[in-house]
C-alpha cells in the first residue's frame, strides 16, 4: 500500500512520536501501540498480518510451525512456500508433523495449500530446502525431521500441484539422530546441489548428550536421487549439539563456504571450500572478542563498507552464555583470515528470546534493517492466565539501520502476544506495491501455528503498529516495562 504523505512539521512529528512512546509507556498492548517507524520521506511504517495456510483455513490439524523456503514449483512464475510444522507440544518422541505446500497465484491473497508428506515421513520436521538435484529443471525439496532423518522430495513437474512427489529417506540418516537444518548448494560446480545438514543428535539434548560428538555432513546425489545408493555423505566434523551449517562465501573467493553453529561451547566454525570440481574443506575457528554465538539463524552483509561480509546473529557473554546477556549483533570480520570478530550491538528483545531474522530495506532509506521474531516459553496449546508481561513472550519486530551500522539501533516492536514462536522470515515485496514485506512461520501457538504474510502499510499520521488476521488470537501483551 502507498502513501502520498504530506510532510509535517518538527513539532507535530514529536507530539505523534511522544504521544506513542507514552502509549508504550502505560502498558498499552504493543500492537495497539501507535507506531513511530517512519520513511525518510516521513510516511508512518505499521503492519497488516494476512494469513496464508493454518489449521483453521486448510482443516489439516497441524501445528509447531518452522521453517519455511519459497521458490516457483510449479512453473507458473509465482513463488510458492514450502513449510514444515513439526506438531509437537510436549516433545514426547513421537515421529508425526507435516510437510506443506502453499502454491501462490497472482494475487497474494490466495492460495492452494496442500500436505506433501505428513505422519512417520514428516517426524518432527524443522526445515525445508529448495533445489533441482535431479537436473530436470524443476525445484526438488529436502526436509531435515527432527526424529531423525533427511527425505528427500522429486518435483514431478508440470502436475506439482496434483501429483505425488516421489520420495526418498537418505539411508545413512534414517534413526541416526536429529536433524534441525538442511540446505542445498553446489559446492562443487558441478551444477547440481548437495545438501549440508547437522545432526545435532537428539531432539531435546541432555548434559550427557552435549558429552558426545555428532557429524556435521555434506550428502551428494551420485546417481540417481531416488535410489537408496545415490546419495554419499562426507563428514565435515563431529561437534557438540551441531545445529546450524549454513552455505555462504565467507571469504568472498567466488565459491560456497559454510558457517557451522554449534550449541556446545557455544561456538562458530567456518568450513573454506578449498575443492575444484570436489567436495574438499577445511575447517577453522570464527573467534568473537567478548561474546560467543551458536548462530541457530544467521544472515549475512557487509555493514561497514570493508568489502567482507558481515554475520548477522544472536550472541551473549559467557561460558557459560547467560539468557540475560544475549542480544542481535553484527559480527565484523576481521581483515585477517585468524584474526578475531568484533560484535557490534543491533538490539535485544528481552526477556524474550530472538529466534528467527531477516535483513531488507524496510524504511526504503537504501540500508538494510533486521526483522526479528521471538520464542514464547509458555504453555503452547492455550493462554495462561498467570502469565505476565514480564515473562518470554511472542514477539514480532524490526531494528532500524542507523546509516552507520557501529552507531546505535533503534527498536521497532509490532506485535508481543503470550504465545507464538516466531522461527523464520523471508523479505518480498509480495503484494508488488515497491515496498518490503514479509512471509513468515508461527509456532508454539495452537491452532494459531501456520504461515502468514505481514504487509507493510504507509500512512501520514501513526496507526497502531499491528492488525492482526484473526478475530480471536493469543492475548496481545505490553512491553515488558523497560
Amino acid at each position: 500500500m502507498r502513501c502520498q504523505c504530506p510532510r509535517i512539521g518538527l513539532a507535530a512529528a514529536a507530539a505523534l512520536i511522544l504521544g506513542a512512546i507514552d502509549a508504550a509507556a502505560s502498558g498499552q498492548p504493543v500492537g495497539d501501540t501507535p507506531t513511530v517507524a517512519q520513511m525518510p520521506q516521513g510516511a508512518f511504517i505499521s503492519w497488516r498480518e494476512h494469513l496464508i495456510d493454518d489449521p483453521g483455513l486448510s482443516g489439516v490439524d497441524f501445528s509447531g510451525s518452522d521453517g519455511l523456503t519459497m521458490g516457483d514449483l510449479d512453473g507458473d512464475g509465482f513463488e510458492d512456500i514450502v513449510s514444515v510444522h513439526e506438531s509437537d507440544v510436549l516433545y514426547d518422541g513421537r515421529p508425526d508433523g507435516h510437510v506443506r505446500i502453499a502454491f501462490a497465484s497472482a494475487s497474494p491473497h490466495v492460495w492452494t495449500n496442500i500436505t506433501l508428506a505428513e505422519g512417520a515421513a514428516a517426524a518432527a520436521p524443522e526445515d525445508a530446502a529448495l533445489g533441482d538435484v535431479n537436473g530436470d529443471g524443476h525445484l526438488d525439496i529436502m526436509v531435515a525431521a527432527e526424529l531423525s532423518h533427511l527425505i528427500y522430495f522429486q518435483n514431478p513437474g508440470a502436475n506439482a500441484r496434483t501429483a505425488t512427489w516421489p520420495r526418498l529417506i537418505l539411508p545413512m540418516t534414517r534413526n541416526r539422530g536429529s536433524y534441525i537444518r538442511v540446505f542445498l548448494a553446489d559446492f562443487d560446480g558441478d551444477g547440481r546441489p548437495e545438501a549440508v545438514a547437522p545432526n545435532k543428535g537428539t531432539q531435546n539434548p541432555t548434559p550427557e548428550d552435549y558429552q558426545r560428538l555428532t557429524p556435521i555432513s555434506v550428502f551428494a546425489a551420485v546417481g540417481n536421487p531416488l535410489s537408496p545408493d545415490g546419495w554419499r555423505e562426507t563428514v565435515l566434523g563431529h561437534y557438540s549439539v551441531p545445529h546450524n551449517s549454513e552455505p555462504v562465501d565467507l571469504d568472498g573467493d567466488g565459491d560456497l563456504d559454510i558457517l557451522g553453529g554449534i550449541r556446545g561451547g557455544p561456538r562458530l566454525v567456518f568450513f573454506e571450500n578449498v575443492g575444484e570440481r570436489a567436495l574438499a574443506f577445511r575447517e577453522r575457528p570464527i573467534v568473537i572478542n567478548g561474546a560467543m554465538a551458536a548462530a541457530f539463524h544467521a544472515a549475512y552483509a557487509d555493514f561497514n563498507a570493508d568489502g567482507r561480509l558481515d554475520i548477522v546473529t544472536v550472541a551473549g557473554s559467557g561460558p557459560p552464555v547467560q539468557r540475560a546477556s544475549l542480544q542481535l549483533v553484527w559480527l565484523a570480520q576481521p581483515s585477517e583470515s585468524d584474526g578475531a570478530w568484533q560484535p557490534h550491538p543491533i538490539g535485544r528483545f528481552a526477556p524474550d528470546s530472538i529466534t528467527g531474522i531477516a535483513l531488507g530495506d524496510i524504511d526504503g532509506d537504501g540500508d538494510l534493517d533486521v526483522m526479528a521474531g521471538s520464542y514464547s516459553r509458555g504453555d503452547r496449546s492455550e493462554d495462561d492466565e498467570a502469565m505476565t508481561a514480564a515473562q518470554p513472550l511472542g514477539r514480532i519486530g524490526w531494528f532500524e539501520n542507523p546509516g552507520r551500522a557501529e552507531a546505535a539501533w533503534r527498536r521497532h516492536d509490532i506485535s508481543r502476544r503470550k504465545r507464538g514462536m516466531f522461527d523464520h522470515f523471508v523479505a518480498r515485496d509480495l503484494d508488488g506495491d515497491g515496498d518490503l514485506d514479509f512471509v513468515g512461520t508461527r509456532g508454539n501457538s495452537a491452532p494459531y501455528d501456520g504461515v502468514f504474510w505481514l504487509e507493510q502499510m504507509r500512512s501520514a499520521t501513526p496507526r497502531p503498529a499491528f492488525t492482526r488476521a484473526r478475530n480471536e488470537d493469543s492475548m496481545e501483551m505490553p512491553l515488558p516495562g523497560e
